[in-house]
């Protein structure tokens, strides 16, 4: 089995903990940087290439910061997100905002930071010229269906996902954008989530390059830019292999070259969305031993729950555990790591071999950089965790501080509701 590393020392991590209590969400900033860094380099063959991060992911304006200080953009896919990304000083076709079932003040919102919109139905080319008007550039989701398939279960199969436009409604729905007065046109799709089989998504860009030719031929309509979506898949098992980069960009290149050049195309721009690689693997949740519970199975009950890191629950998702202080003691007994909400999925980790764990351990949960606190929730009343920035100094920052009872009874309106 290959090991998973912490990218804080044991030590440092232990002295966090002592200074900002458990749980906390601890994320890297060199990391971010050099998985940034190592994106834009694997794609710099690129006429134009651009990372819209998955806002999504980890929905912080450190965090976006951090992006935009290496020249990535932001993926919106909200009203929230779109504010965030403008907090931190993005504008125009460096958001990317992605509509799905949109209310009409979120494509206002998009319209007024000149954000380039990707409509994800043919019905919203009407309702977004109603509500904001029609932009000079539009981009558009392509669901392919069953010509795509062998995805995993996070998205499931594009025939069975309720997301973008069917080959004949895309066609249609440019025609009708050209009627209206739309010269400038990207495309887009993701059909694929965590996805660690660089085939898969090198077919995925062949699949949109041979479309970009045929809106060409077919439609007189050279795209300015193709989106290939996110879903670079992160490694969390530790037998799994990372994918690797520069090979994928420079298979995609070989597709672009052999396809998009010979019909003209050699100017179209790539971008993506990726957001989970970005950052997944540049987090930690920390968390301390509270109970230990032996009935018909071995339970190590912990101080954060499914509020705070939701993806095991929802998707039987895997997450490396490391107990702090253990390097080297045996992994000789076999636990169920859980929170204290009141539902029996709530696990971090099931018949998991780890080192024997006491009360008053630190357990290290691994790839908790994405997808983590950004699907918190409230059920049982849990509160939220805090959030800290790990700089390549060697400071922490505190970039989220801890959901209080005041916040979860904010919107409540009761005389003696009491918040102790």
């Amino acid at each position: 089995m290959a090991e998973k590393k912490l990218f804080c020392p044991e030590a440092k991590l232990a002295e966090i903990a002592a200074a900002f209590g458990t749980p906390f969400h601890l994320y890297d900033e060199a990391g971010i940087r050099r998985m940034a860094r190592q994106l834009l380099a694997a794609f710099a063959w690129c006429p134009s290439f651009r990372e819209h991060y998955a806002v999504k992911a980890l929905p912080n304006p450190h965090i976006l910061a951090i992006m935009r200080d290496e020249d990535l953009g932001a993926d919106c896919s909200s009203l929230a997100e779109l504010l965030l990304a403008e907090a931190v000083g993005l504008r125009g076709p460096e958001i990317c905002f992605t509509s799905n079932d949109t209310p009409p003040e979120e494509f206002v919102k998009a319209r007024a930071l000149g954000a380039t919109i990707n409509l994800d139905d043919i019905t919203h080319l009407r309702f977004l010229e109603n509500c904001a008007g029609l932009p000079p550039l539009l981009s558009f989701r392509y669901n392919p269906g069953p010509q795509r398939s062998g995805g995993n279960a996070i998205i499931g199969t594009p025939e069975e996902s309720k997301y973008g436009l069917t080959h004949a409604q895309l066609l249609q729905a440019i025609g009708e954008a050209k009627a209206k007065g739309v010269q400038r046109f990207g495309l887009h799709t993701m059909v694929v989530s965590n996805e660690l089989k660089a085939d898969y998504l090198i077919g995925t860009a062949t699949m949109m390059f041979e479309l970009a030719v045929e809106l060409k031929e077919k439609l007189n309509v050279a795209v300015e830019f193709i989106n290939l979506g996110g879903g670079l898949g992160l490694a969390y098992r530790p037998e799994e292999a990372e994918l690797d980069l520069a090979a994928l960009g420079e298979a995609i290149r070989q597709e672009y070259q052999r396809i998009l050049q010979p019909a003209g195309l050699d100017k179209v721009g790539l971008a993506m969305e990726s957001g989970r690689l970005m950052t997944g693997p540049f987090g930690l949740l920390v968390t301390r031993a509270i109970h230990t519970k032996d009935t018909y199975k071995h339970y190590i009950g912990v101080d954060a729950c499914m509020a705070h890191l939701m993806r095991p629950a929802l998707y039987n998702a895997y997450h490396h555990i490391t107990v702090l202080g253990k390097a080297n003691a045996p992994a000789n007994h076999i636990y169920d790591v859980v929170g204290s909400l009141c539902e029996n999925n709530d696990k971090f980790a099931i018949n998991r071999t780890l080192p024997e764990i006491q009360v008053g351990d630190l357990l290290a949960i691994h790839d908790t950089g994405a997808h983590g606190t950004a699907m918190g929730f409230n059920y049982n009343g849990k509160l939220r965790c805090q959030e800290l920035l790990l700089h390549e100094d060697g400071s922490v920052q505190l970039i989220r501080r801890a959901e209080t009872m005041a916040d979860l009874f904010a919107t409540l309106d009761y005389p003696g509701l009491k918040l102790s």
